[in-house]
């Protein structure tokens, strides 16, 4: 059987079509940092109730209800909403259904019912027999004020929606499988776009890093006049506050280049070490880190990227640009300088979400400097980078260790303006700073 097969469209006898309903689990995405949300969908499949082998069918699906409905928050905008899905195909044959609606919908008020449009796949029948077909998971997207995804899925068995008998018509094969994937629909005008067709998503995850074997790499500032310093490649992990990924490992190299009394720093970290939480354009997302200095000095220097260059596709692995700042020694002697929290700012618009990614647990230093104290160095103090500073302060340093990790305080997170909104497909959900301080304090 071969599932959205091209050919000549039939309706080989009247259509029917039943509501089914079941309840609902739906994941809004990564940058929304929400738990998931439970609901009831209900969908009504219309397809032929009879038809012969050789014919291509079309199968409707109605979202009667979706399994949520949007807050008293924010209208949507006309033509933001596209829906994706799925519907299982059994009896006779056995495979999957990929169904696609066009972005078009009604405006859609605060408080009120999401308004999906019509989804459509394509069917062609190969074996005669009763083939049953069962709404299943469905896909939310939504495209304003940024592109996101909610994926929604059944939490109990799912009822029948739709019966085509399909009767011997001679010159069928019975070929059986599934054909699914992701689909990257554009955008259509009106109509009801067919789905069901493409093959194979896209999946993606982070970079696992693996443990360092320790160490540092020392190099002396007084030495045969030596000005580069480079470091040691040390394994990070880092543990986010929402709406960022929950953990992150990688692997972080600090380099220094001396310049009189103070070095330059270059932050580097492994390529693809954060997956995007969502679908962001050139410019919006930046990264800093606090590099923690231990041994003979004591404190932290930030250190700053710049934003990505290119867009980002969500859940696409992100690389980030390397961080530089400037490190100005407060004490003589052997210090270390070692990874500390890392900071993405993410800004859309005038909004802008501060998500500070802690390290967990001890991490070796990945540099060491022979140092000599200047004026205003960094001992028991935080100093900022060259290349700019990100929003929000950063805690006094004074006392941290080398291995630096759990008693250093995180970015507070005053980036964010109050009312900005994270739209997660079929629901809006907004922060506001006070939550946001509340959660890092």
């Amino acid at each position: 059987m071969m599932l959205g097969g091209a050919g000549l469209l039939l309706a080989a006898s009247p259509a029917q079509a039943a509501d089914t309903s079941y309840k609902t689990e739906c994941i809004p995405p990564a940058i929304s940092g929400l738990p998931p949300v439970q609901g009831t969908t209900v969908v009504q499949l219309t397809a032929p109730a009879e038809a012969k082998v050789g014919d291509t069918v079309e199968v409707v699906w109605k979202t009667v209800q979706a399994a949520s409905r949007n807050p008293d928050i924010l209208d949507l905008d006309k033509d933001t909403v596209k829906p994706t899905g799925t519907v299982k195909v059994g009896g006779a044959a056995t495979g999957t259904l990929r169904m696609e609606g066009p972005r078009q919908n009604p405006p859609i008020p605060k408080n009120s019912a999401m308004v999906l449009p019509d989804m459509k796949g394509t069917l062609k029948l190969e074996k005669a027999g009763e083939i049953t077909l069962t709404p299943d998971a469905y896909d939310i997207n939504v495209s304003k004020p940024i592109s996101t995804d909610t994926k929604c899925s059944p939490k109990e068995t799912v009822g029948t929606g739709a019966t085509i008998k399909v009767t011997d018509g001679g010159g069928g094969t019975a070929a059986g499988g599934t054909t699914s994937g992701s689909t990257g629909g554009s955008t259509t005008a009106g109509g009801t776009t067919s789905g069901s067709t493409t093959a194979g998503g896209t999946t993606s995850g982070s970079t696992t890093g693996s443990t360092a074997a320790g160490g540092t790499t020392s190099g002396s500032g007084g030495s045969g006049g030596q000005t580069d310093f480079p470091g040691k490649e040390v394994s990070v992990h880092f543990t986010c506050t929402s709406p960022g990924p929950p953990d992150i490992a990688s692997k972080v190299t600090i380099n220094a280049k001396k310049s009189g009394g103070s070095y330059a720093l270059t932050v580097k970290t492994a390529k693809g070490v954060m997956d995007s939480p969502a679908a962001l354009p050139a410019g919006a997302l930046k990264p800093s880190m606090d590099i923690v200095v231990g041994g003979a000095d004591k404190g932290s220097v930030k250190v700053t990227g710049p934003a990505n260059a290119a867009p980002l596709e969500q859940g696409k692995p992100v690389d980030l640009a390397d961080m530089t700042g400037t490190y100005k020694p407060g004490a003589s002697g052997k210090s270390t300088l070692g990874p500390g929290t890392l900071t993405i700012d993410v800004t859309l618009g005038s909004s802008k979400i501060n998500i500070p990614c802690k390290v967990k647990g001890s991490v070796t230093p990945s540099l060491e400097l022979d140092t000599t104290a200047q004026q205003g160095g960094a001992s028991g103090s935080t100093t900022s980078g060259s290349t700019g500073s990100t929003a929000g302060g950063t805690d006094s340093g004074g006392g941290l260790a080398a291995t630096g990790a759990e008693d250093h305080g995180t970015l507070r997170a005053l980036g964010l303006v109050a009312g900005t909104a994270i739209l997660l497909g079929g629901a809006v959900f907004t922060f506001t700073p006070w939550r946001r301080l509340r959660g890092t304090r």
